[in-house]
Formats: structure tokens, C-alpha cells, sequence
């Protein structure tokens, strides 16, 4: 949950444009598209931060310049109240060791000619640390809290289901020990089953290694299982920011409304109505 500490990480007034060169005759010339519009956030430590919004909406961009998958066109990045924003090659790998990311498409995140034990242990061969215990022994024990069989840590990603891909992905952003893991639509691609399974183990994981998440998705259905804060993105910018049963509860943006009202719901004009007096009673009471 959040604290009044430092925050782990934090953005501020990120900005991402895109410039794309057209050809021919009627799109010949430079464009810009403005994909995340002066946003700032941060994550406390032990909170997970849902970013939600639509497809377009920006929120994977924000993701990937936060976890400095991608330069920002303006703003900076704190990890711990130091500036990462133009990060040289030594603070970098500090980085690195510090913010992991859990991507959506498990498969096309593996490399499909590399074991198990090879993509799980990438992270650490990359900062060039050794493990805690023997190669084959860490990967084994990592394989074996994320639910999967230690025996198979010599096959490859396309001998997995898609939700046992994603383990493995989880398994490789556990490895070097991270305080925050970035999970962009992590498991939107997975069934509804396979969903709930994963979410509860980021949870345990959550608890057990003290790790914060920010929680990349446009199910809210699945955000109200895991956030603490949540913050709902349109055309590249944050349009409401709160807790999360102030978000789902008395949501004040037109746009949350929308997104809400787009949940099925069991009984959607008791939810309605409910949404209603939740919303009155803020204002009657702010």
C-alpha cells in the first residue's frame, strides 16, 4: 500500500512524440503523433499502480518509458529520487536490476531457440552476476514458485501452453531480484481460468518479495483484483488518479464512467444505481 516515503519510482511530466516520414504524394513529409501528453506518477513501495485506458490510449507507452524501454521526448524518471531519465551504462544496469517487465505476448517476448534455463537466467548474465546457488539449482527453485515443472528447464517456450510461457517470463523478471516489475497487459492474452491463476500468483509474489507492480491493462474487472491505485489514461494523458475504491466507487471522470459502464455486470441497474449513491455521497461528503 502507499506510504509517505520516497517513492520507488516516479515520472515526471513525461512526454513521448513519435515522428514518422510519410512517402508519396499526399503523405510525402514528416508526421508527429503525441502518443503521452506531460504525465506524471509514482509507485510506493509494496503498491501496485494499475494504468488503465483503451487500446491507443497511451498507457504501454508510459509503461515502457517508466521501465526505459523507450526515451522519452520530455520529462524524467526517478528510481528512488535519483533521475534515470539520460542513464549512462553503469546506472543503467542498476536499473535494470531494480525494474523488470513482464510482457503481454509470452511468445513473441522468449527467444524460441534459447531453453528455459537460458531465458531465465538472461537477466543475470546480462548484469554479469553469478546466482545464489549453482546454475541449474536457482533456475530449478525460480521454475518451482511460479508453478512450473523444475524437470522441464531444458525445453523451449513453443513445448509450453500460453499461460506456462508466461511463468517463464515471470520466472525471468524474478531472477535478479527486482523492487518493481512492469506487467504490460500480462495477461490479457491468456483465458479467463488461466487469468485468475496468474493474478493470484503476482500477489503471492508480491507479498513474499516486497515487490511493487505497475499493472499495464483495459480489464477492469481484473484491476480491481490487484490494484491499490489506479490510473485511467485517455489520448495520452492521466484523466483521473486514485485509489481504487474511490476509481470504481465514485469514479469523477466522464471517461472512467464509460469505462466502468462497459463491465458486464450481473445485475447492471443495481450496479447503476449503486455507482449513483456512491457519487452523491461524495459530494455530499467530500
Amino acid at each position: 500500500m502507499s506510504d509517505t516515503k520516497t517513492p520507488l519510482l516516479e515520472v515526471q511530466n513525461l512526454t513521448k512524440t513519435f515522428v514518422t516520414q510519410g512517402s508519396g504524394a499526399v503523405f510525402a513529409g514528416k508526421r508527429s503523433f503525441t502518443a503521452v501528453d506531460d504525465v506524471s506518477f509514482a509507485v510506493q513501495p509494496h503498491e501496485t499502480l494499475a494504468i488503465v485506458g483503451e487500446s491507443g490510449s497511451g498507457k504501454s507507452t508510459m509503461a515502457r518509458i517508466a521501465a526505459k524501454l523507450l526515451e522519452p521526448t520530455a520529462g524524467n524518471v526517478l528510481l528512488n529520487g535519483t533521475d534515470m531519465t539520460h542513464a549512462k551504462a553503469k546506472d543503467l544496469a542498476h536499473f535494470r536490476s531494480k525494474v523488470q517487465v513482464v510482457f503481454q505476448d509470452p511468445f513473441s517476448s522468449l527467444n524460441p531457440k534459447h531453453t528455459v534455463e537460458r531465458i531465465i537466467m538472461a537477466p543475470l548474465d546480462y548484469q554479469g552476476v553469478k546466482p545464489p546457488k549453482k546454475r541449474r539449482d536457482f533456475v530449478r527453485d525460480l521454475m518451482d514458485r511460479v508453478g512450473l515443472n523444475p524437470d522441464h528447464s531444458q525445453r523451449y517456450p513453443g513445448q509450453f501452453s500460453g499461460g506456462q510461457a508466461q511463468r517463464v517470463g515471470i520466472a525471468r523478471a524474478l531472477a535478479v531480484g527486482p523492487s518493481l516489475v512492469v506487467c504490460d497487459e500480462a495477461v490479457s492474452a491468456l483465458d479467463v481460468s488461466v487469468q485468475a491463476v496468474v493474478i493470484n500468483l503476482l500477489k503471492d509474489l508480491q507479498r513474499e518479495r516486497d515487490l511493487s507492480y505497475i499493472f499495464i491493462a483495459h480489464d477492469l474487472a481484473v484491476v480491481r483484483h490487484i490494484a491499490d491505485t489506479v490510473a485511467v489514461v485517455n489520448k495520452g494523458k492521466i484523466v483521473e488518479h486514485g485509489d481504487r475504491d474511490s476509481i470504481f466507487d465514485a469514479p469523477q471522470h466522464e471517461y472512467t464512467r464509460e469505462l466502468l459502464s462497459a463491465v458486464p455486470q450481473i445485475n447492471p441497474e443495481w450496479e447503476a444505481a449503486r455507482l449513483t449513491r456512491a457519487q452523491t455521497a461524495q459530494k455530499e461528503n467530500p
